[in-house]
């Protein structure tokens, strides 16, 4: 069993390792690791994403979301290197990423195609194929786990934006000595606001769903498309 799902979920991890691990990976290790300036570390942390981006469009006439949104953010994070003021600028200018991330997230759910579902498919299904199957059934034929998945992100999309109003808002109210430390307490407490409101409304019912479609495959999807009162369900009665 452990033999089969190990490169199932190297499959499915492999994207995010290769958009979100390795240009924030790199952009550390040459701003601290060898020295290198922020824009030195953001230009060239850029490069794969920006690379991944342009070959889903030429190749496969596909926007890859999670190189593009990374590919945003560094972008941002070129331009506010830029800016320079008072302490409490500095201090505001970095929710400039959550922001770009926030809203990112939200436009991807406006365009049908929520990018946060790449990051939490791998945990639900594990490399597991039946759960695979039960996935691609489900996200074809059940609106009730397509509009969880849109939930996820948009879950995603609200916390980064909150958290990002959050510090800005205290930027600009708060001494900069206590926002200098708080910055980081707000981020923490985000970002688990985010897992447990993400998991309540949206991944914990989809592993719910998905478990009941491994156990009876293409009963979920069936019933997610049937109204209530209609024809069929009454004769099924």
């Amino acid at each position: 069993m452990t033999t089969n799902r190990k490169p199932g979920t190297r499959h499915h991890l492999a994207p995010l390792l290769m958009d979100v691990a390795l240009p924030i990976g790199s952009y550390y290790l040459l701003r601290n690791g060898f020295g290198t300036s922020t824009l030195a570390a953001l230009a060239w942390s850029s490069v794969v994403p920006a690379a991944r981006t342009v070959w889903g469009v030429l190749r496969e006439r596909t926007v890859n979301g999670f190189a593009a949104l990374i590919l945003f953010v560094n972008v941002v994070g070129l331009l506010l290197s830029f800016v320079a003021g008072d302490p409490r600028l500095m201090l505001a200018k970095d929710s400039g990423v959550s922001s770009a991330i926030g809203i990112g997230v939200l436009v991807s759910v406006a365009m049908g195609r929520p990018m946060m579902t790449a990051a939490m498919k791998p945990w639900l299904v594990k490399g597991d194929a039946a759960k695979e199957a039960a996935w691609e059934r489900l996200s074809s034929g059940s609106a009730r786990f397509r509009r969880a998945e849109r939930v996820f992100s948009m879950v995603w999309g609200a916390v980064l934006l909150a958290e990002c109003v959050v510090r800005v808002v205290g930027a600009y109210t708060l001494p900069v000595d206590t926002m200098v430390w708080l910055g980081s307490v707000i981020m923490i407490v985000a970002m688990v606001l985010g897992f447990l409101v993400s998991g309540a409304l949206a991944a914990g019912p989809m592993a719910v769903m998905l478990a009941a479609e491994v156990k009876a495959p293409g009963e979920g999807s069936r019933v997610s498309l049937t109204p209530v009162g209609s024809p069929e369900v009454a004769l099924a009665r």
